[in-house]
């Protein structure tokens, strides 16, 4: 979706997450990603709550740590696999980080990344085969859906309510964050993720950049491929990634560019990196001294 076609209410978006606690306080949708994406994102959703927010999560039954021990509310579904099916996936895929990059990479798209992204899609499915939750969504007058695009779910719900959707990311391994926002992303200058290249390539380098992108774009769309199914299904329409991912309204990007290289921005993406630096408590004297001398 390009800037000058946001919906009227990005501004309520915005609001919600950014104003003061003084501000109207509106009705928030959560549909996040387990595991360690949760952390950071139950930090938002805390502060949310805070400044007087209705917070509203949805979630599968079997989880890490989705939803426990915050003061909202949380809507659940029932999911195809057990808690130990989900740890047994999960080993497979991180066993699989501590070989080469290149082996890594084709492991992702290929193997073990693709039977859990499989894993992850799927319940999405269940989410929308419990009609009493899916009512309850559409009769509950949200003004927003905040959500991580890793769990592709929480871009169908904010396209089948027809709701401004917030993402909450480090980054997204596909193109789809340049296709959904149109924004350029010169590949003589912008070096393509587990690339390894810099922004200062050679001819060399730019042109295994080029191939880099088209090979991603091939192993994407394959990767994906369940949750586009279900997208179609769920929409009663032909879907593909960038259709899911164009429809986004603001994008909160929780990188910096101290730590990736400069490239092309839209004004609905806002990097909001140093929301991962907690705030310590001062050092004590003592350790002040130690340090000073």
């Amino acid at each position: 979706m390009a800037p000058g076609d946001l919906p009227a209410s990005l501004p309520l978006c915005v609001c919600l997450l950014l104003a003061s606690g003084c501000a109207q306080a509106g009705r928030l949708l959560v549909v996040p990603m387990d595991g360690s994406h949760w952390f950071t994102m139950q930090s938002v959703v805390e502060k949310l709550i805070h400044r007087g927010h209705e917070v509203v999560t949805v979630v599968p039954e079997v989880s890490w740590q989705l939803g426990k021990s915050l003061n909202l509310t949380m809507k659940t579904y029932s999911t195809s696999y057990t808690l130990e099916e989900f740890n047994r996936k999960f080993k497979f895929i991180s066993d699989a980080q501590w070989i080469t990059p290149e082996q890594r990479i084709l492991s992702v798209v290929t193997g073990s990344g693709k039977v859990f992204f499989e894993l992850i899609s799927s319940h999405c499915r269940h989410l929308f085969n419990d009609k009493k939750l899916v009512e309850y969504l559409k009769q509950s007058s949200f003004d927003a859906v905040f959500l991580d695009p890793f769990d592709v779910c929480g871009l169908m719900v904010a396209k089948y309510l027809s709701l401004p959707s917030v993402v909450f990311s480090r980054y997204f391994f596909c193109h789809h964050l340049e296709a959904g926002t149109q924004c350029p992303s010169p590949l003589s200058y912008v070096p393509r993720l587990f690339s390894k290249f810099t922004d200062t390539m050679t001819f060399m380098e730019r042109v295994s950049n080029i191939v880099f992108y088209m090979e991603e774009h091939a192993f994407c769309y394959y990767l994906f491929k369940t949750a586009t199914d279900i997208a179609s299904e769920v929409l009663q329409t032909p879907m593909t990634m960038e259709d899911l991912f164009s429809q986004v309204s603001v994008w909160l990007l929780r990188t910096d560019f101290v730590l990736d290289f400069p490239r092309p921005v839209m004004p609905n993406m806002v990097f909001i990196g140093g929301i991962n630096c907690q705030q310590r408590k001062p050092l004590l004297k003592v350790c002040c001294l130690f340090f000073s001398t």
